[in-house]
């Protein structure tokens, strides 16, 4: 079929769709949704069968729903209505919901169901909960309502009538009012609650240390406490806060944008408050905790189970900053000094990484400078992958990947991803060349005119087109909480299989003729020159487009054609 995606935005869900429906050879096309003359243009160029909403800020106008069949997805089940569906589960403690693809008609939400899927909702925030659990939903149901329209044979059902059954629930959308901690009133949970639905966007609108805040985020602490809404201590860049009957993490913040002010937006909370912060004791967690440690909560964790290493990192929206790459290769390299035979980075549910972090990278004083500083520390961590050569490395991405984080995936030996992964393995689209030792790696893995396409037409990958074309060695097929157990014990087997030894003699050896052929250092000095340019040129469009992506802006006409 000729499907047009519509989204608000090329997001997560929207760029899985549009790799697994290309999977299936149906010809997509994708539009940003907002200008209603560009979507009506886009329907007369492309002549869809379907129109298919992934995720819409905006209605689609009656002229284009009146004429093609529009089919929306939204993050509710059957009977679901209004704009804050997913957030409001959330907070009010929802732990089952689901996702259903209606058609488009006058009233939101309201025209007949094509399809619907169940899901649960584990204690996660929003965004951790709409890329894992509700995205392997809106899939399954997004595919399933195409198949049926493809079939010609399927009628819809109406949300009205005797065969209707649910309950109808229309609920406004949910405004800071709603959102708002009392932090002497409400419990931990609650609190945790209200981040949770909120830790994306928008965030939840409080005081802090004399100024607004939009708080973004939110873990339990299990020891610290103090007086309700009191700063307690900082760790990786985060703030604890006490509540009524214990504590939470705050990992980041955005400041609250004055009005004619520009566009804020959200960094780590310890560099947003800056020198507004008072003095705080920073409280480390421990790397490897012992045996009945309750240290809380961590982005890099180690621990082992016999010969497997498995180090585990998770930075908000997959983002590496300098501190970032700097800690994580620290932890990494206390893993080397472990007896282990295989060591398996990442094992988390959400984000493996997307490479630099560009939000601090636009905070900071002197951005370019900055920008150096994050992918030179990003080349140290990939170069310690690479350079391992006494045991095997694996790569578990549970989420999604992008640009330098995919490259840093694959430095390890073996990557594996879970089923719902969506990969990015290109850089162009912030108009960089990248670095992370790509040029080895990728041509390494997929062939030299494969990675031109790749890194060429800049599109989302599936997990399942990753794996067929060698990007990736293994999918596991399992939902978002069972891929960190499943690959910790498929690394179990590799350890214990009898040809382990043997790869780790075979791996030395081709490092070191790799080596001799075109040192690792020729390959960095090479991609670096490339990024040095880029970020040191006033008028490089990496600046504005990192600008444009980081406050969520349009990016300026006829910039692509310069990058």
């Amino acid at each position: 079929m000729r499907i047009l995606l519509l989204a608000s935005a090329f997001n997560s869900l929207s760029q899985r769709l549009h790799a697994e429906l290309r999977d299936r050879r149906h010809q997509v096309e994708f539009q940003l949704a907002g200008d209603d003359e560009e979507l009506s243009a886009a329907v007369s160029r492309f002549r869809p069968d379907v129109l298919l909403a992934p995720m819409l800020r905006t209605a689609i106008p009656q002229q284009v729903w009146s004429e093609l069949t529009c089919l929306i997805v939204h993050p509710g089940p059957p009977g679901d209505r209004g704009p804050s569906s997913l957030d409001r589960a959330i907070q009010d403690g929802r732990t089952e919901w689901g996702v259903t693809v209606l058609q488009a008609e006058a009233e939101l939400d309201a025209g007949p169901v094509w399809a619907a899927e169940p899901c649960l909702l584990p204690e996660r925030g929003k965004s951790d909960l709409y890329r894992n659990e509700v995205s392997d939903a809106a899939v399954a149901a997004a595919l399933l309502a195409v198949e049926r329209l493809a079939s010609g044979a399927y009628a819809p059902q109406p949300q009205h009538g005797p065969g209707w059954r649910e309950t109808v629930r229309t609920r406004p959308f949910l405004r800071q009012e709603g959102r708002r901690i009392d932090w002497a009133g409400d419990s931990t949970e609650a609190v945790l609650r209200r981040l949770r639905a909120a830790d994306s966007q928008p965030g939840v609108l409080d005081e802090m240390c004399g100024g607004e805040w939009y708080l973004h985020g939110g873990h339990r602490e299990p020891l610290l406490r103090g007086r309700a809404g009191e700063l307690l201590a900082t760790r990786a860049g985060a703030v604890c806060r006490a509540t009524s009957d214990g504590a939470v993490w705050i990992p980041e913040l955005r400041r609250r944008r004055t009005p004619g002010g520009p566009a804020t937006f959200r960094l780590p909370a310890v560099t947003a408050l800056g020198s507004l912060l008072p003095p705080l004791p920073e409280a480390p967690a421990p790397l490897m905790p012992g045996e009945g440690e309750q240290p809380g909560w961590s982005d890099i964790r180690y621990r082992e189970d016999g010969p497997v290493g498995l180090l585990h990192f998770a930075f908000p929206g997959g983002a590496m900053s300098t501190d970032h790459c700097r800690r994580l290769l620290a932890a990494y390299r206390f893993a080397l000094g472990r007896p282990t035979s295989v060591l398996v980075l990442g094992g988390g549910r959400d984000f493996f990484s997307n490479g630099i972090h560009l939000n601090v990278i636009e905070a900071a004083p002197d951005p370019a400078a900055e920008s150096w500083a994050n992918i030179t520390a990003m080349d140290d961590l990939v170069a310690e992958v690479l350079t391992t050569t006494d045991r095997l490395v694996v790569s578990a991405l549970g989420g999604n990947a992008a640009a330098g984080g995919m490259m840093l995936a694959l430095a390890a030996d073996e990557v594996w991803c879970r089923s719902g992964s969506v990969l990015n393995p290109h850089y162009r689209l912030m108009g960089l060349y990248g670095s992370e030792y790509w040029t080895y790696t990728l041509p390494r893995r997929v062939g030299t005119a494969e990675a031109g396409r790749l890194t060429g037409r800049a599109l989302p990958v599936s997990a399942a087109a990753a794996e067929r074309i060698g990007l990736v060695d293994r999918v596991l097929d399992c939902g978002p909480a069972e891929f960190g157990a499943n690959a910790a014990h498929l690394a179990g087997l590799l350890a214990a299989s009898p040809g382990a030894q043997h790869r780790i003699a075979a791996k030395k050896a081709a490092r070191e003729a790799d080596e001799r052929a075109k040192p690792l250092a020729a390959y960095r000095e090479e991609e670096l020159a490339v990024m040095r340019r880029q970020f040191f040129t006033p008028e490089s469009p990496y600046h504005a487009l990192r600008s444009a992506f980081v406050r969520k802006s349009p990016v300026p006409a006829g910039l692509f054609a310069r990058t």
